[in-house]
């Protein structure tokens, strides 16, 4: 079988409708900082974020594990269409951007925005085909973010809404209404007994994924991050890094989410995780911080203020030490430790010192050796340092 033709641009469609945005390069759209960072909202001096997520795949077309290129490339087009032609609400636009023809770096960004997974960045499927060539695409809520739709991921669309602290129930509004808006122009997979179908069976149902970003420092320096990890798997949750599956921990930022849909309505899943889940692991965290403060005031002083001090006079830094010491400095602000400091400040550079973000602050291509020079002039100028 030939090559499809090559996959139009939003620039060879019809026009746009009032409040979508053209497609251009990430860095064109994207707000300097991101709503799930404001940290602000309930239970945020454990939970960083709160998400939601939904899988859909349109009916008729093939799983993403068997569907050809021209499937693919079908499946894109329909959806570009119809999230261009989606209307966000008032205020809000959508961002489009194809992904196969974005570079590297700027897909780095989106991912460092929570925006696409890794595994979509790289255009790999779950077989382990695939490449950077792959037709995919991302359409982008903005101003705020919050809410952004992955096409020809594991699904053929994986809605989602993140949001700063803990508010899956606003999450979950977002992600019904987008649901929703798609569903006027787009006809899903469904079964009447087992909901909507998914890729991955643990999806199938509601295709909801609940997930929290916590940060857990307290209980990593108090040697019980173990005990609650397991807690956590014994509750039925996944347990990964900040860029999710296959990610490290790096800070002691853990993203925490439910495993299976099949049999829960969105109501039982959504209380399980925000009444009851979630308050208990923030419960340890806060007890742990608790007792650092206590019993072991002077030497968490010590390791915030090391963190601190290293940030702002450091001349080389790599992204995993920089989160390190960044989550330290946030355990210290939170605290009342480091008064010098604010929360805004370890927020935005939780961002700006992704390999994606230092590119676009510097407005150059940097070597890694080079971004652990620009990482470290970063921090130093940003946190008062010399």
């Amino acid at each position: 079988m030939s090559d499809p033709d090559p996959i139009p641009t939003p620039e060879q469609n019809e026009p746009a409708p009032p409040g979508a945005a053209r497609a251009g390069p990430p860095t064109a759209g994207l707000e300097r900082s991101a709503e799930w960072l404001r940290g602000e909202g309930d239970a945020s001096d454990v939970v960083l974020s709160s998400r939601v997520r939904v899988a859909r795949n349109l009916a008729g077309f093939p799983f993403m594990t068997t569907a050809t290129r021209v499937d693919r490339t079908q499946i894109l087009d329909l959806c570009r269409r119809r999230l261009l032609g989606a209307q966000p609400g008032e205020g809000r636009r959508v961002l489009w951007i194809d992904l196969h023809t974005a570079s590297a770096d700027e897909r780095d960004l989106l991912v460092e925005r929570q925006l696409i997974s890794r595994n979509h960045a790289k255009g790999k499927l779950s077989t382990g085909a695939g490449g950077p060539d792959e037709p995919r695409g991302v359409a982008v809520m903005l101003p705020d973010e919050r809410g952004s739709v992955m096409v020809n991921e594991e699904d053929h669309l994986r809605l989602q809404s993140i949001h700063s602290g803990l508010a899956l129930n606003e999450c979950l509004a977002d992600v019904d209404s987008i649901d929703d808006e798609l569903e006027k122009g787009l006809d899903f997979a469904f079964h009447p007994r087992f909901g909507y179908l998914t890729a991955c069976p643990t999806n199938v149902g509601t295709g909801l994924r609940l997930s929290v970003m916590l940060h857990l420092p307290g209980l990593k320096m108090t040697g019980d991050l173990e005990k609650a990890s397991r807690a956590a798997h014994d509750m039925g949750l996944a347990v990964r890094g900040f860029y999710g599956e296959g990610s490290e921990a790096a800070g002691e930022f853990y993203q925490v989410s439910n495993q299976t849909t099949l049999g829960k309505s969105d109501a039982v899943l959504l209380r399980e995780m925000s009444e009851e889940i979630i308050p208990r692991l923030v419960g340890y965290e806060r007890h742990a911080r608790q007792k650092l403060l206590g019993d072991r005031r002077l030497s968490t002083h010590d390791a915030v203020a090391r963190a601190l001090g290293t940030l702002r006079h450091a001349r080389m830094l790599r992204a995993s030490e920089s989160m390190e010491l960044l989550g330290l400095v946030r355990l210290g602000v939170l605290s009342g430790l480091l008064p010098s400091v604010t929360i805004e400040q370890v927020h935005a550079l939780l961002l700006a010192v992704q390999p994606g973000h230092l590119q676009r602050v510097t407005g150059r291509t940097l070597t890694p050796q080079d971004r652990r020079g620009a990482r470290a002039d970063l921090c130093r100028e940003r946190l008062g340092g010399s």
